[in-house]
């Protein structure tokens, strides 16, 4: 039942997020970051109705439902998709716990374009490992340092963002 309801939610954005898309924002975002994913050209505004909806549709999604929501999209090489997961934890930054940073790192990694790191570093990673109490801040802050010496030049970024005070 669970997985049915991530799978209808995932579904949805997806056709709105299509629905919503424009292919002169899609070459302009084409432009603006260049290949190794696909673009819609859905607005940011587009995403964040959607999530909006989603969300208003389905209240009762738990944490791991909405990480499984998030995974779910980010599965598909698609800019859209991908700033919708980011979008999503942003929102329900509240239910993210350390054990989190796992998936997340491997957003991180796979990130393209290095622009959807870095939001999901400042708007997600950053506050959620603030946000937490300190036993689980010491073992966030162990991986944030291990990121920092990471052969992935996104990681390292990814971690001078969370590491940054601004």
């Amino acid at each position: 039942m669970a997985s049915q309801r991530v799978s209808e939610a995932c579904g949805l954005i997806d056709e709105a997020l299509q629905y919503e898309s424009s292919w002169q924002r899609a070459d302009e975002h084409r432009a603006r970051f260049g290949e190794g994913v696909e673009y819609y050209g859905s607005s940011v505004g587009a995403i964040r109705a959607t999530l909006r909806d989603t969300l208003r549709r389905y209240p009762e999604l738990s944490h791991d439902e909405l990480t499984t929501l998030s995974s779910q999209l980010w599965s598909a090489p698609v800019y859209e998709r991908r700033l919708a997961a980011v979008i999503l934890l942003q929102t329900r930054l509240e239910v993210l716990v350390a054990s989190d940073l796992t998936r997340l790192e491997g957003f991180v990694r796979a990130s393209v374009p290095v622009e959807i790191a870095d939001a999901l570093a400042h708007d997600v990673i950053r506050p959620l490992v603030r946000s937490l109490g300190p036993r689980d801040r010491t073992r966030a802050d162990a991986v944030v340092a291990r990121w920092s010496r990471s052969e992935y030049p996104v990681l390292r970024r990814a971690a001078d963002v969370v590491n940054s005070d601004s």
